[in-house]
């Protein structure tokens, strides 16, 4: 087997390392967790122009409409990445919504919103988790009925990320309450300022509103945001989730992240001696990376399969559990290998990168449990990509007895 790259993409990465040259002092810094602001959406729209943002959306919708070419991809993020600049937005909107008007939204639907969103212009948040449906989401209970040419939505949703910022959102509702639970549910498109829309942001233990939960009081949205049709709405979720988890277990992020503490482990010293030659950290280090590697190589591999529309298979099922855990192992490396620094946290003058890592330490905790628990990754991975039985249902024991 060759492993080596052609001659075309030899010169593609050239042309990657020169746009860089040129252009990464426009970036912002990469400690900023912005999805808007003034540089952030500069940057944006220089990475649109150039091909290394939304590199494969047709150009009719905003993108770059470039084919899809799996190591041209993986040579901009490998660049991106030991540049250590800032690549595209990315987020609910970007990495979520697109891809599924792309497969299931009308042309309306898509003309109107993925061009505003791949400029980051319009910022979405996901409407999904209830107080009562968590990890079983078909028990859903916020309810849409029809009213004239509107849905009119009454009830409440949980753990919404980045909600107080958005500009819109995609929410499951359940428009049909005597069908099956899987079968009642619709996916609707909602403007955030709409009337009866009541958002109150969570402090979590990062000690910023990460989250928050949003109320819906006989809010009104036409009929024609709806994505997919009446009832549908379970199979539409389910696309969208499968490209969160995608997102969730982005291996461009993790071979970042693992330069990053390459670099930290030159930089810090022990004893006058670089971190990078203790061995511990070393081993620690290099263990990640192998895990890193296996990542972006399992990323290329369900590229490809996507281009050529095949099953991911057991490839796609294990994106999640593996990315947020990975990403949760870099950040302690990076806490541990700064010493006492790594304690540090909000305001205090010595904090190192302004305590991204802390936040990604304790952000990716939450991401564990987030977007389907690491508990329910497993029992995904082991019925549906091993063929292992479900675990057998209790039977509920008659009142009274």
């Amino acid at each position: 087997m060759d492993l080596n790259f052609t001659q075309e993409y030899e010169d593609f990465r050239q042309q990657v390392r020169g746009f860089l040259k040129d252009h990464k002092g426009h970036a912002p810094a990469r400690t900023s967790r912005a999805v808007s602001g003034k540089a952030r959406l500069a940057w944006q729209k220089i990475l649109l122009e150039h091909g290394y943002a939304a590199r494969t959306i047709p150009k009719e919708y905003g993108g770059y409409g470039a084919e899809s070419d799996v190591l041209k991809s993986r040579i901009i993020a490998e660049e991106f990445a030991k540049a250590k600049t800032l690549g595209g937005i990315t987020g609910q909107g970007i990495n979520m919504l697109v891809p599924t008007l792309l497969e299931l939204g009308t042309q309306e639907q898509r003309e109107k919103y993925i061009a505003p969103t791949l400029r980051g212009e319009m910022v979405w948040c996901q409407g999904y988790s209830e107080p009562g449906a968590g990890s079983d989401l078909a028990s859903l209970r916020t309810a849409a009925h029809i009213d004239g040419d509107d849905f009119v939505i009454n009830g409440q949703k949980i753990w919404t990320s980045t909600a107080q910022f958005s500009d819109m959102m995609f929410c499951l509702v359940r428009t049909e309450p005597d069908a099956p639970k899987h079968q009642g549910i619709s996916y609707l498109l909602l403007p955030m300022d709409t009337a009866g829309i009541e958002v109150r942001p969570l402090i979590t233990m990062t000690g910023a509103a990460e989250f928050n939960e949003v109320f819906f009081t006989d809010v009104r949205v036409p009929t024609t945001n709806i994505v997919g049709k009446r009832g549908e709405g379970w199979m539409v979720a389910n696309a969208t989730l499968t490209h969160e988890r995608g997102m969730l277990g982005n291996p461009d992020a993790a071979l970042s992240r693992l330069n990053t503490i390459a670099d930290i482990m030159l930089q810090e010293t022990s004893s006058g001696a670089p971190l990078m030659d203790n061995a511990i950290y070393r081993d620690r280090l290099v263990t990640l990376q192998a895990e890193v590697y296996a990542m972006k190589f399992n990323g290329m591999r369900l590229t490809t399969n996507a281009k050529e529309k095949k099953s991911s298979g057991m490839a796609g099922l294990i994106v999640k559990l593996q990315g947020c855990e990975l990403n949760h192992r870099l950040a302690a490396l990076a806490i541990d290998v700064m010493g006492a620094y790594g304690v540090l946290y909000e305001d205090s003058p010595l904090l190192r990168d302004e305590g991204l890592w802390q936040t990604h330490y304790m952000f990716d905790l939450g991401l564990i449990i987030g977007g389907g628990s690491a508990q329910i990754q497993k029992n995904i991975i082991s019925e549906r990509g091993l063929g292992l039985p479900r675990e057998p249902k209790v039977p509920k024991v008659p009142k009274g007895n």
